[in-house]
């Protein structure tokens, strides 16, 4: 069902809102709009980004782990894919996902999703991360733990 609603709804939604938005302000300016929010918005995706590297270095170089930091790291990786493809809704949810009060919300859920144990794309949308081998896995018996140089 998620993959009928992302491969098949949303572009039609997309191409529909297009479409409108033609007619209300007219074909160029419509294309003229689009390529404007993909510059601006890879330029945002940029200085988001360096923040929150910034932010990554800061918390490594203090010991913590860097949770919040990566998730918002995937976050505007999202936002920016988001961002430069063409279409308006795709644009509102890439906008929703940079800035970092709204973005504040997407990450509380993810951040939840995880804690909860269920992961997005395992074992279906939104199933339940299996840490359970299956017959024909791989697991490794002889591997050793990788030594120092003066080991």
């Amino acid at each position: 069902m998620i993959l009928f609603l992302l491969f098949i709804v949303a572009p039609v939604a997309e191409l529909y809102t297009i479409i409108q938005m033609s007619g209300a302000i007219g074909f160029f300016n419509t294309l003229g709009l689009m390529i404007a929010v993909g510059f601006i918005g890879s330029w945002l995706v940029k200085r988001e980004g360096m923040r929150v590297w910034r932010r990554f270095n800061e918390a490594v170089a203090q010991g913590k782990t860097p949770t919040k930091e990566m998730i918002d790291g995937v976050l505007i990786l999202g936002a920016g894919a988001l961002l430069l493809t063409p279409g308006f809704l795709s644009d509102v949810f890439g906008i929703l996902m940079l800035f970092p009060v709204t973005r504040a919300f997407f990450r509380s859920y993810l951040m939840r999703r995880a804690k909860n144990g269920t992961a997005f794309f395992a074992s279906g949308f939104g199933g339940r991360a299996s840490t359970q081998t299956r017959p024909g896995d791989f697991i490794d018996t002889d591997a050793e733990e990788p030594r120092g140089e003066l080991d």
